[in-house]
């Protein structure tokens, strides 16, 4: 018996199913049948949500870069050493709590197509822009800088993606070696902030 669901929870649920498939799959290993199927409705109610499986994975990256952005929103009434360290701290905790979503954001989107990489290259240039800004505050933002953070994004990217497989070091161990990379990239000292 399926389970009546306003739309909005029925696209939600959708959403969840889809998140936790492709995170641990390759986009061409999950079926839009299985998600229906999981869900208990019917593949056409699927399409009538989303269009196409593009579509639906779109959706999926979308709303799932829009929530960490969301969540990691830096506080101006913080020290800037410290904004940069509850930012990185937010997104450790999201990885940590949603590791279906962190996945799929910076894993299973690097192989789909142009419209998916520029979903997320939205989000990493949106934290870029948090980033710099922060530490333009602190010291002038140069071509350097500004490589280094970008630099430094996809380090944190991989270094997460790498523990949420193999935690072999505790979340403050992680936000540590990450925040310390972070202030030698951009050559600050946390110290004298």
């Amino acid at each position: 018996m399926r389970t009546r669901l306003t739309t909005e929870q029925r696209r939600e649920q959708l959403l969840t199913i889809g998140a936790g498939l492709f995170a641990g799959r390759p986009y061409d290993e999950v079926w839009i049948e299985e998600v229906a199927e999981i869900a208990g409705v019917s593949r056409g109610l699927l399409y009538h949500y989303f269009p196409t499986k593009k579509d639906f994975f779109a959706a999926i990256v979308r709303g799932q870069r829009d929530q960490l952005l969301a969540m990691s929103e830096p506080d101006p009434a913080l020290p800037v050493a410290e904004q940069l360290r509850a930012g990185l701290e937010v997104y450790l905790e999201f990885a940590r709590t949603h590791p279906d979503g962190y996945r799929i954001v910076h894993r299973s989107a690097g192989d789909a197509d142009r419209e998916i990489r520029e979903i997320c290259e939205a989000g990493m240039a949106a934290n870029a822009e948090r980033i710099l800004a922060a530490v333009g505050l602190l010291r002038p933002v140069t071509a350097t800088t500004q490589l280094a953070v970008r630099g430094w994004l996809s380090f944190v990217a991989t270094l997460i993606l790498d523990w949420l497989d193999e935690p072999k070091i505790s979340t403050e161990e992680l936000r540590d070696l990450c925040a310390r990379t972070l202030f030698a990239a951009v050559d600050v000292d946390p110290d004298t902030i």
